[in-house]
């Protein structure tokens, strides 16, 4: 295996909704292993593109979540049965149900320009073209599977870093939400972080950092102030490194 695809890891979600999602993602990491292991690297490609592509769903879930308002505005163009089928979805897996290059179009609520866009569909184009029955190898080295999985974090890097303020406008959400432990949905701050903020908004160790960065100062007028700090040290706690995130969640 190209030891470089597990940077992916590192903006994949910690954790889950339901058994069912973690173990297709698990299945993924599978045959994209044993493909490139074996010297498959087709379709090691293909099943490393589902991931990233898992990973672009969960960003506009986050879009979808944190800015709810913008997410359903910039849903114009299309039908009213997607529309509704998106804005009722219970999973980030209902993205791809829609055509890939009309679902990187909400990346600009992150601010991504049509250019970026635009790189990112070129990829979406390449898997397609390995993806059929068209008496074609596309990758015969490692070398070659080993420069796509690169194009690819480049473009998982470029959308996280883009990420960066609306994680943390959701992290502020939560905090407020959440600093009153009467009627939060955990009594206990550690379950409501995990149970709440990073099963339910599908945090990643790249976006954990980002809340973590957080300026908890910046609250310290609103009421219920001692509860958000609180919870806020409690995240410090429950993730302390990269090393022990996974292990905490």
């Amino acid at each position: 295996m190209i030891e470089e695809a597990t940077e992916l890891e590192t903006y994949l979600p910690l954790a889950f909704r339901s058994p069912k999602e973690r173990e297709y993602m698990q299945f993924l990491w599978d045959a994209y292993s044993t493909n490139a292991e074996h010297g498959k690297y087709q379709f090691a490609f293909l099943a490393f593109h589902m991931l990233v592509m898992s990973f672009v769903y969960f960003n506009i879930w986050q879009i979808k979540l944190i800015r709810a308002e913008k997410f359903e505005t910039a849903m114009v163009g299309f039908s009213k049965d997607v529309e509704k089928n998106l804005l009722q979805a219970t999973s980030p897996f209902v993205f791809s149900t829609v055509n890939e290059r009309s679902v990187l179009r909400f990346l600009k609520l992150i601010q991504c320009d049509n250019a970026k866009i635009g790189t990112y569909a070129k990829l979406v184009d390449e898997r397609n073209e390995t993806a059929h029955a068209n008496g074609n190898i596309f990758f015969n080295t490692e070398e070659e599977l080993r420069g796509k999985i690169r194009d690819m974090l480049r473009v998982v890097r470029e959308i996280q870093a883009h990420s960066e303020t609306i994680i943390r406008d959701g992290y502020c959400d939560f905090l407020r939400a959440s600093r009153d432990p009467e009627v939060r949905e955990h009594v206990e701050d550690r379950d409501q972080i995990i149970e709440v903020f990073v099963k339910g908004c599908y945090m990643s160790v790249s976006d954990i950092a980002f809340c973590k960065s957080f300026d908890i100062g910046s609250l310290s007028d609103e009421d219920g102030f001692e509860v958000m700090s609180a919870l806020h040290l409690t995240l410090q706690e429950l993730y302390p490194d990269d090393e022990e995130v996974e292990q905490a969640a």
